[in-house]
């Protein structure tokens, strides 16, 4: 595509770019997954979210790991395929992926929280960040078996790399990913504050 030479031109690219990374985003591997398999609506099964923690909580260790790949798979695939278009096409297809997995549009609008999407966009555009968030992840998920607090600071620390050491437009991008994660969060911050977040492996 030739760079665009004014909004008015560039903007139906950029809409493209997002609505494909939205209905990508969209997919809900988690709930698709639970049930193929016969373990029922991940919906109605412990805090009800469609993301691999959850799914965790079935004890289904296959299936979280499945829909864990899966689920950053649609985050990886939207930014690989913008890529082809430069820069600012990435930033909408990762921004309408990660939309996608929060409000899919197929559930009502009620998707997951994005924590592996935000990796899997992570791994496209800025893989050294990814290897950020994942030390960071393990080793607070290692010491307090909190996936919600391990995710919450992993996304932090995330955005201080990447606006210090990559890109600012990639800096710029999850800073924005971070809060909207942050907020659908907000449930898990509220519980952690009062000592009653579900630890990992734990059945709500």
């Amino acid at each position: 595509m030739p760079e665009p030479i004014s909004w008015a031109l560039a903007w139906p690219y950029f809409l493209a770019a997002f609505a494909f990374g939205y209905l990508l985003g969209s997919i809900p591997f988690g709930v698709l997954l639970t049930r193929l398999t016969g373990a029922g609506d991940l919906r109605t099964i412990g805090s009800g979210n469609i993301g691999a923690t959850n799914v965790l909580r079935t004890g289904r260790k296959g299936l979280a790991a499945l829909t864990l790949l899966g689920d950053a798979a649609k985050g990886a695939a939207a930014v690989l395929i913008a890529a082809h278009w430069g820069a600012d096409m990435v930033v909408f297809a990762a921004l309408g992926a990660f939309l996608g997995h929060l409000f899919p549009v197929w559930l009502k609008f009620r998707g997951g929280k994005g924590v592996a999407t935000y990796l899997g966009i992570l791994i496209a555009v800025a893989w050294p960040g990814a290897l950020v968030f994942a030390v960071v992840w393990l080793a607070v998920a290692f010491l307090s078996r909190y996936s919600s607090l391990a995710a919450l600071l992993a996304t932090l620390a995330t955005v201080v790399f990447l606006f210090v050491f990559s890109r600012q437009q990639w800096g710029e991008l999850f800073l924005v990913l971070t809060v909207l994660s942050w907020a659908k969060h907000w449930q898990n911050i509220a519980r952690l504050a009062t000592g009653r977040e579900s630890k990992i492996g734990a059945r709500q």
